[in-house]
């Protein structure tokens, strides 16, 4: 699984590159992704922090969980530019009326899809074996490109989910 979201993900990137992921309450139409994507093609583009270029990069993956990444390596990400990203994920949550920043909306891969779970349906989804120990799940606290491609997508079990849910 790792060296699939290392082709996921710009390889001219820092491991220490910061990342921002945005998982939505459902899943986008094509046109829409194509929409997003294009939006975000155009904020890393422009994307700066006091006046210099902030080397970004921003994607829609699984069709709704959107990553921005910003390398550091040469300009460092100021509050300012951090709240124009924040600004521009907004604009989509509005522009699409979605959620993107429900932190208890959790995502587990289930047959290759993304599938959502509120997280206090996490004990029904086990008991009733839509989910298991080893399913993925989307570890969106994740904070740079390398901790990304490690253990984004981990099994429940390795989580910080399983100690919650009694798996470990």
């Amino acid at each position: 699984m790792k060296q699939e979201i290392q082709q996921l993900l710009p390889a001219d990137f820092h491991p220490s590159s910061r990342v921002w992921i945005y998982q939505s309450n459902r899943p986008f139409s094509e046109k829409e992704k194509l929409e997003i994507n294009e939006q975000l093609h155009q904020f890393t583009s422009q994307w700066q922090a006091h006046g210099a270029p902030v080397k970004g990069w921003g994607q829609l993956l699984f069709d709704q969980v959107i990553v921005l990444i910003a390398d550091e390596s040469n300009v460092a990400v100021s509050g300012c530019s951090t709240d124009s990203s924040v600004r521009i994920i907004k604009s989509i949550e509005r522009q699409y009326s979605v959620d993107l920043f429900n932190r208890l909306l959790l995502g587990f891969l289930v047959k290759g899809k993304l599938q959502p779970l509120p997280m206090q349906q996490v004990p029904y989804a086990l008991e009733k074996g839509f989910i298991d120990e080893n399913t993925l799940y989307l570890n969106n606290t994740v904070l740079t490109k390398g901790e990304m491609e490690e253990s984004w997508l981990l099994p429940l079990k390795e989580s910080w989910l399983a100690k919650k849910f009694s798996l470990a």
